[in-house]
């Protein structure tokens, strides 16, 4: 488990990058750049979102889990799992 610490100075490193970025569009003239810019603030957002809800523990595939296991021969076995491979459910878009 990453420190609380790090989890900060990582969102803060989001952040700071997500304002530039936006602040950057202003002085940019072409559309493409600025689309280029603003959608790459969108996916800092979005990443600052996941490490805030790891931090916070509020999404389910941070919280521990017990998941049953087929085997080749039928039979099952119980195992503890830390998390989720995957999403836990679909991501809306940011934009409207």
């Amino acid at each position: 488990m990453a420190s609380d610490h790090h989890i900060q100075e990582i969102k803060l490193k989001l952040e700071d990058l997500q304002r530039q970025l936006r602040e950057d569009i202003l002085s940019l003239d072409d559309p493409q750049a600025k689309a280029l810019f603003d959608t790459s603030a969108e996916v800092l957002q979005g990443l600052y979102i996941a490490f805030d809800h790891y931090e916070k523990k509020e999404e389910p595939a941070w919280e521990e889990s017990e998941v049953k296991i087929e085997t080749k021969k039928g039979t099952s076995k119980r195992a503890e799992v830390k998390g989720q491979v995957g999403p836990t459910k679909p991501s809306s878009p940011t934009h409207g």
